[in-house]
């Protein structure tokens, strides 16, 4: 039996990083991508970010591999990166960590750029192939 998704999202970079996630399940098939610039934010929710990450995460079979560039970052950013990882929008990582919105922002803006990646679906996943998130704890 197939599963059939709609990836919505308003950023083409998340949308993208989700279809290759789901596509590498044989039983998950992308049917289509929607986007919702008009709002200017995601239609998916963080319990199903959540989910599909920790599905992600368990499925893999790759070894752990510790990443260097992961010592550049200050232990509030490692703390945002974890968060991140868990699939918490900003908002959430703000409530979590008593911040602004704003200060999660320029965290994750400083986060992708010590570690030059494009996007957060690119932090997730350092996150989880370093190490630095145990699908343990999820």
């Amino acid at each position: 039996m197939s599963v059939r998704v709609l990836i919505a999202d308003d950023q083409a970079l998340v949308r993208s990083g989700f279809r290759k996630l789901l596509e590498s399940e044989s039983e998950i098939e992308v049917v289509a991508e929607a986007a919702d610039a008009s709002a200017s934010r995601p239609v998916r929710s963080s319990a199903v970010t959540k989910r599909l990450i920790e599905r992600f995460a368990l499925d893999r079979s790759s070894p752990v591999v510790n990443d260097r560039r992961l010592r550049d970052l200050t232990p509030r950013e490692l703390e945002v990166t974890k968060l991140l990882a868990q699939g918490l929008s900003n908002s959430e990582i703000a409530r979590e960590l008593s911040l602004s919105n704003a200060t999660v922002k320029t965290h994750v803006a400083r986060i992708l750029m010590k570690l030059e990646l494009r996007d957060r679906v690119q932090i997730v996943v350092l996150a989880y192939e370093s190490g630095l998130v145990n699908t343990a704890k999820l």
